[in-house]
């Protein structure tokens, strides 16, 4: 019975202890189980925060790593002594605009730079005589100018080719019969056409413009070859060219009596390139002015838009059947032998 009695009041006990109650005072008695689960939610709580933390540093880290790689690479490149090519700047051309042309007094000078200077070793096989009437020659000063020139023509009644003076429709003349003499007479390298010079360069006039005025001794450190001259303007990276400064000051006389300084020389030299690149150039600007002026913009807009919405239905209408199709290719079954 003792025993009994001494087993209950163990458990008695035991239940009191489990419970929780206030005891005088700010003091509490908390169950054991409690206790875990305050443990439990405060392991949690700091197992997060620790986790975000992680986080916004590795964040910060990987900004402040690919922010150092950045700065490094711009540096790099900025201050890089072997990059020897600049980027020509941007000129005022005065032929640049929606309702500006060409200066054809400057394309008239820019042919007297191209026939004295520029001819002895480039051709323009795109180009003929009976372009220049009315751009910036009459049609007697073209003949003068075609007739200076010698083409080979023929055959005559005889079977044998003869050389003629040029004639309008004439095209300007190859300073070389073929490409291995242009080569040959260059050190090995091959002069240009210049018919769609200024078109076919990254950079266009600027491009050509700061060429032919970048001519500079070589910096130290730069070893050029024979025959080869610096220009840190040419694309082909250490700036060594094999064309030789061909602009001077005061090399030719213009017919006009304008001041022939190198920059001078090489603006209308340009102007007549780029006229030779484009010759419909002006005719372009005038009929889209021609355009604008009696249609205005507003109904221009008001057709396009409907027409240009047709066109892309009918292209996509045409051209569907082609685009979807699925082509097939299965081998075909051999036939049986016929009997006979």
């Amino acid at each position: 019975m003792a025993v009994i009695l001494n087993t209950l009041h163990a458990r008695t006990a035991t239940r009191l202890s489990l419970r929780t109650f206030r005891l005088p005072g700010p003091c509490k008695v908390t169950r054991p189980n409690a206790l875990r689960s305050l443990n439990t939610n405060t392991t949690a709580t700091g197992s997060s925060q620790s986790s975000r933390w992680r986080q916004i540093l590795y964040t910060t880290g990987a900004v402040a790593g690919v922010g150092a790689i950045g700065l490094y690479y711009a540096l790099d490149q900025s201050v890089k002594a072997s990059d020897l090519e600049l980027h020509p700047p941007a000129y005022p051309w005065s032929h640049n605009g929606f309702i500006k042309g060409f200066d054809h007094q400057s394309i008239r000078r820019g042919y007297e730079v191209y026939k004295q200077v520029c001819a002895a070793c480039h051709g323009m096989k795109y180009v003929s005589y009976r372009e220049l009437v009315g751009v910036s020659h009459t049609e007697a000063e073209a003949k003068q100018e075609a007739s200076e020139i010698q083409v080979l023509d023929g055959p005559d009644d005889t079977g044998k080719m003869f050389l003629r003076p040029g004639k309008l429709f004439d095209r300007f003349p190859s300073p070389y019969p073929n490409e291995e003499a242009a080569r040959a007479a260059n050190n090995g390298a091959l002069p240009p056409d210049l018919s769609v010079i200024v078109l076919a360069r990254h950079g266009g006039e600027d491009y050509i413009f700061s060429l032919l005025t970048g001519y500079m001794e070589a910096p130290a450190g730069v070893v050029l070859a024979d025959g080869m001259h610096f220009n840190p303007y040419f694309v082909s990276g250490s700036g060594a060219i094999g064309m030789a400064q061909a602009l001077f000051s005061e090399m030719i006389d213009y017919e006009d009596g304008t001041p022939a300084t190198q920059s001078q020389l090489a603006k209308d030299v340009v102007t007549f390139l780029s006229w030779a690149a484009q010759p419909e150039y002006d005719t372009r600007k005038k009929a889209s002015i021609d355009v604008s002026s009696v249609v205005p913009t507003r109904w221009v807009l008001l057709i396009m838009i409907p027409m240009l919405a047709l066109l892309t239905f009918w292209k996509r209408h045409l051209w569907s059947t082609i685009k979807s199709r699925k082509i097939l290719f299965r081998e075909t079954p051999k036939l049986p032998p016929k009997k006979s």
